[in-house]
């Protein structure tokens, strides 16, 4: 199916049972994206063997977590339209550790290419997250520490949260997105995909008032 056709499609020209939803726990240093017009670089065909899905949404090749992928065009839509401003929580580890007014500037907006960004919701975890080893390891400074943030943003622009925690002061090593609205990370493991189960399903058809 060309891309063309995917976005004309409509609830009444398709049926439901036609739609697929996936989601996949994303490595570091691979894309979001099926093709590679260099092909150097890993992509989700290398770890989804299933055709006529696409991500909503997308994570830089240095970011890792959840995506979601579907061929639903209306939940594409529903969950990528600016406007409806659904929540994604992301791990975020970072050097240093932020004081309390850092943390305050990021969740009332900072600016970040001359616009500022919508208010956020972060919290300093008392514990690293239990997440696989990153290969590579982060680059890391004996002599600073890190501290890993829970930041919940209502809207996706370009490489965002690395731009927001270098604009208070405190750079990105890595980044980790576990919640795309209702749907969790959980023990999916790096490099691995599922279809949602039935009740994860409906769960997100209530979130964003559609039946799937």
């Amino acid at each position: 199916m060309s891309a063309r056709s995917f976005k004309r499609d409509s609830p009444s020209r398709r049926r439901p049972a036609a739609y697929r939803y996936l989601i996949f726990h994303k490595p570091y240093d691979v894309l979001s994206q099926f093709t590679d017009r260099q092909g150097q670089r890993l992509t989700l065909k290398d770890y989804i063997p299933v055709g006529d899905v696409y991500p909503i949404g997308r994570l830089d090749r240095d970011s890792e977590g959840l995506m979601l992928l579907s061929n639903h065009g209306v939940l594409q839509h529903r969950l990528s339209d600016p406007t409806h401003g659904h929540p994604r929580t992301y791990w975020v580890q970072v050097e240093g550790m932020p004081t309390p007014e850092a943390l305050a500037a990021l969740a009332t907006g900072v600016m970040v290419q001359g616009q500022q960004t919508r208010p956020a919701e972060v919290q300093c975890l008392p514990t690293a997250p239990a997440l696989p080893p990153r290969v590579p390891p982060i680059r890391q400074r004996q002599t600073i520490p890190t501290c890993w943030l829970a930041l919940t943003l209502r809207e996706g622009r370009n490489r965002q949260v690395r731009r927001m925690t270098a604009a208070v002061g405190y750079p990105t090593l890595r980044l980790v997105r576990v919640q795309i609205g209702p749907l969790h990370l959980a023990d999916l493991p790096q490099g691995q995909w599922r279809s949602l189960r039935v009740k994860e399903r409906q769960t997100l058809g209530e979130w964003v008032g559609l039946s799937l």
